[in-house]
């Protein structure tokens, strides 16, 4: 599966982004999808994250400023960002968990930047 994401740019604090990635169609099943972020000189971390039924999690960080939604149809996760913030500074992967049958696996997508300026 591969996924491809979008979105990003330069922004102002206080102000708003939208990502979108979308996964490669093939048989496998996508499950949950998820958007993870990497500032510089810091460990990868999870943004937020949502299942195929639709059950949605965030950090403690970006809860009530973003807002994570899927279309399964599409094979697309966006991630809404409001109120951004310059420590949202970071590059911004999406992931997906997939399965076939029995055999599951995982893909990142190439990662978007995001720069917030204060």
């Amino acid at each position: 599966v591969q996924l491809q994401a979008s979105g990003g740019g330069l922004v102002q604090a206080g102000g708003s982004l939208r990502l979108s990635c979308v996964a490669s169609r093939s048989k496998f099943s996508i499950d949950t999808m998820a958007w993870y972020r990497q500032a510089p000189e810091k460990e990868r971390e999870l943004v937020a994250s949502i299942t195929r039924g639709g059950s949605t999690n965030y950090a403690d960080s970006v809860k009530g400023r973003f807002t994570i939604s899927r279309v399964n149809a599409r094979n697309t996760v966006d991630l809404q960002m409001n109120s951004l913030k310059p420590e949202d500074t970071a590059v911004y992967y999406c992931k997906t968990d997939y399965h076939w049958g029995y055999s599951p696996g995982y893909s990142w997508g190439q990662g978007t930047q995001v720069t917030v300026s204060s």
